[in-house]
């Protein structure tokens, strides 16, 4: 069995950022894995169940951040590793056991270490909870704390993120090139030309600071603006649900069309019947992601082709 390697490390002023500070062990819910039971294979179940789940406290820009870490059970190591960034804003939004189990849980199921930031501000993280900012710092610094995990092969880490998490994990493609895969699933990628009244835009106006000119503080978080900027060693896989009323779909296609541009490794998936967390295509979009990050994370295939080529 795999353990969190630290536990109750005394905090100092000089702690550095990604500094595991505490764990705990968190026991899978019977009500997730009752549902699990009901839609899973026997052997993928079998697999699901064993899974460890931990809460962890992390050092992160001078805050306390709290974490979800999932581990396989019997899985070689080092094994391969995923960052999730979870969407949501506010307490509500925030990753519970539960909801954590049915993420965390599953990705790491399919062998995989897997870390998700509650982010500050939420979930018992110290700060005031940011949005597309200093969230992104605390992602950052969970995959540092990823990272210093012995039994986490660093050669092979992936990040999935969905909704807001998904815009902070294109952010972070621009930080870093060490994913050697991306997922983002409903997430909004353009706010030069979104109408007054969209929902994103509400939401986001929520937890920006205010500013003169919102437009212009949005356009940091538009990926479609800086498409170039993305590691080009991470090929991205981009999924939408045509039915999302919270993140028009529309967000993806214009997202396609930038990295088709610029010439960045990618696959678009619109999902019609598909709202936005993919609920009504979720099976289908599971074996996606699941295909996508075996491929590059987990086997570490080539680089797939990027610009005319073929007949």
């Amino acid at each position: 069995m795999t353990n969190v390697p630290i536990t109750n490390v005394p905090m100092t002023k000089s702690m550095t950022n990604g500094t595991l500070i505490d764990s705990r062990p968190v026991t899978m819910p019977d009500s997730t894995l009752n549902m699990a039971r009901r839609s899973m294979t026997e052997e993928d179940f079998t697999r699901y169940a064993a899974v460890q789940m931990h809460e962890l406290t992390y050092w992160s820009e001078g805050l306390r951040i709290k974490a979800y870490l999932g581990l396989p059970s019997a899985e070689a190591q080092p094994m391969p590793a995923l960052v999730f960034n979870a969407g949501g804003t506010g307490e509500r939004g925030a990753l519970s056991d539960m909801t954590a189990a049915a993420t965390v849980g599953l990705y790491a199921s399919w062998g995989y270490a897997v870390i998700a930031s509650q982010y500050r501000g939420r979930g018992g993280s110290e700060g005031t909870e940011e949005w597309g900012a200093g969230d992104v710092d605390d992602a950052m610094n969970a995959l540092a704390l990823l990272r210093s995990f012995a039994y986490v092969d660093t050669n092979r880490i992936g990040i999935i993120g969905g909704s807001r998490g998904g815009m902070m994990a294109l952010q972070m493609l621009t930080r870093t090139d060490i994913f050697k895969a991306a997922v983002t699933f409903g997430a909004p990628t353009e706010f030069t030309d979104l109408a007054e009244d969209s929902y994103i835009l509400a939401t986001a106006k929520r937890f920006i600071p205010h500013v003169a000119d919102i437009r212009t503080e949005l356009s940091k978080r538009s990926v479609t603006l800086y498409a170039d900027k993305l590691s080009k060693t991470t090929p991205l896989l981009v999924l939408h649900g045509s039915g999302d009323r919270r993140v028009e779909p529309e967000h993806a296609y214009k997202l396609g069309l930038a990295l088709q541009k610029h010439l960045h490794p990618y696959k678009l998936i619109m999902y019609d019947n598909a709202d936005h967390v993919l609920a009504g295509r979720r099976d289908e979009s599971n074996a996606d992601m699941r295909y996508w990050v075996d491929l590059y994370v987990k086997n570490r295939a080539p680089l797939p082709r990027v610009g005319a080529h073929g007949a």
